[in-house]
């Protein structure tokens, strides 16, 4: 019996290698997607001849459909199965990848890669997780966390550079299309995967599920048409508001009625889940809002190129990685709070020097000690704040706890990139519109014209596409349309990084209160969770 069962040792283990690698690519593909877009944008903008905002906007969109469907595509995974999830999600991550390929668009790029891609991404991740959990067991499910953690985090690193290098010396359509050609490979080997049961009630709190996506959706979506010059924005908001109020009654309501919930309710019962969760979406609002302003900075004020762009968004990203494997590893008896308060320190720190350098920087090298001490505190926050928040968790409710912290982090993510967006274009349009009033070279026709033109559509256009627009004005006209342009342009970019300056403020006032309470030791399957 021995003989025959040995070599079945050696297979199980190159199978769970070979699962792992996979399942770490799909990891890879999903966290460097929005990297290469944002290192792109000058490029999609000038290739599909659109705008700087619709594609801010369609990448805010996409990490709000994530998070909006996040904790609905747990319950669909539930219902049909974590293998098909999985497979449904990287479909879906695969077709927007492949519009991207092909647009001709923005409407293309909104539907299929925002909508589509980020409905995929709600089905994969927890999918993933729970196929983790379901097909491996002890060390190897550790290694297999450790491994999808390290892809992540290496995406996010190295994603600005790759995605630059790809876009300056191919094209941007290539990434996304070397995306699709990752997935087929990871679809692939998809034999390997065993499903993993699901033994709890099938029943579905749907009008829970509906108002989720009501307050999400709401929010952020009133943000992007406030931003687009549309209307019905309060409209807009109040659905959002009231929705996610109505949210917090009818889960109680529920609960209190025995009844299937959305999520559980009593998840907010600890202090510790509740801190965590709040501390994680200002984390995100305050990624989001560095990851638009400063790659519209970088394109659209100094012309960088997308190569040049991820070269100087580096420093954030790199310094990210090693802070939060750093961290993780040499944290010792350092109690998490305290770390996560020097976290929102070095973040909050690193974006207030931001703000003298952005009106008088010529180049990426100004930016660098800046970015070096954000990314150190963004760093140490990723570091800590997933075992921080799931701690409390038992570990039969733990998965669930995870999709309600995913969610809240993809919710932060699309609300930064949103609002730091609209408030970047609204301060831009209100900037011009005085500079053009005060201007003594602009006759009163100019000025009107530019007011109307701003009401209509606020855009943050580069001093080279500006001069092709004037082309057939007087020189004196050009010259001091470009002027104002160089003036009201890092003006704009300054108000958008109060963004990201504003959530690291009530991160660091927030960690305070993390202080008061006592350290919890997280479970081995929490840990690993928060690898993955």
């Amino acid at each position: 019996m021995t003989e025959r069962g040995s070599p079945a040792v050696p297979e199980a283990a190159s199978r769970n290698r070979r699962l792992a690698i996979l399942l770490a690519m799909a990891m890879f593909v999903l966290v460097v997607d929005t990297s290469l877009m944002n290192v792109s944008i000058a490029s999609v903008v000038r290739d599909l001849d659109t705008t700087v905002s619709g594609v801010q906007s369609a990448i805010a969109l996409e990490a709000l459909v994530s998070a909006a469907f996040i904790l609905i595509g747990s319950k669909v995974g539930d219902l049909i199965g974590r293998k098909r999830a999985y497979v449904l999600g990287l479909l879906g991550y695969a077709v927007g990848a492949l519009a991207m390929t092909l647009a001709q668009g923005l409407t293309a790029i909104i539907i299929f890669w925002a909508v589509v891609g980020g409905i995929g991404a709600s089905l994969l991740l927890p999918s993933m997780q729970s196929l983790i959990h379901g097909n491996f067991e002890g060390a190897a499910q550790k290694k297999a966390y450790a491994l999808v953690g390290a892809a992540a985090a290496i995406a996010a690193a190295v994603g600005p550079l790759l995605g630059g290098f790809i876009t300056t010396y191919l094209s941007w359509r290539i990434g996304f299309l070397l995306e699709v050609v990752i997935i087929a490979v990871v679809l692939s080997g998809i034999r390997l995967v065993h499903d993993a049961p699901y033994t709890g009630s099938r029943r579905v709190d749907v009008v829970g599920a509906v108002l989720s996506v009501l307050g999400m959706g709401g929010i952020v979506l009133g943000i992007l048409v406030w931003q687009e010059g549309g209307e019905s924005v309060a409209a807009l908001l109040a659905i959002g508001v009231i929705a996610l109020a109505a949210l917090v009654y009818w889960l109680g309501r529920r609960k209190r009625e025995g009844k299937p919930t959305l999520l559980d309710p009593d998840l907010f019962a600890s202090k510790h889940f509740r801190l965590g969760i709040s501390q994680q979406l200002l984390q995100q609002i305050a990624l989001g809002g560095t990851m638009i302003a400063l790659p519209i900075y970088l394109q659209m004020v100094l012309e960088y190129n997308a190569l040049q762009a991820g070269l100087s968004i580096a420093p954030l990203s790199l310094s990210m990685f090693g802070l939060a494997v750093l961290a993780g590893r040499k944290a010792g008896t350092r109690r998490p709070s305290s770390i996560i308060r020097l976290g929102f320190t070095l973040l909050t720190v690193g974006m207030l020097l931001l703000l003298p350098i952005v009106p008088r920087a010529d180049s990426g090298w100004y930016l660098v000690v800046p970015l070096l001490i954000a990314g150190s505190g963004l760093g140490l926050l990723v570091s800590q704040l997933n075992n921080y928040t799931l701690a409390p968790i038992s570990d039969e409710r733990v998965s669930e706890a995870a999709g309600v912290n995913s969610a809240g982090g993809s919710f932060g993510l699309s609300f930064g990139l949103a609002f730091a967006g609209a408030i970047m274009l609204a301060t831009l349009s209100i900037t011009f519109t005085n500079m053009a009033e005060a201007s003594t070279v602009l006759v009163p026709a100019e000025k009107q014209r530019v007011a109307n033109a701003l009401e209509e559509d606020a855009q943050v256009l580069s001093n080279t596409q500006l001069q092709e627009l004037l082309v057939g004005q007087p020189k004196e006209i050009q010259d001091e349309i470009i002027r104002i342009n160089t003036d009201a342009r890092p003006l704009a970019l300054q108000v958008a990084l109060l963004v990201p300056i504003l959530a690291g403020l009530l991160g660091l006032l927030n960690s305070f209160r993390m202080m008061h309470l006592p350290d919890i030791k997280p479970s081995g399957s929490v840990e690993g969770m928060a690898l993955g």
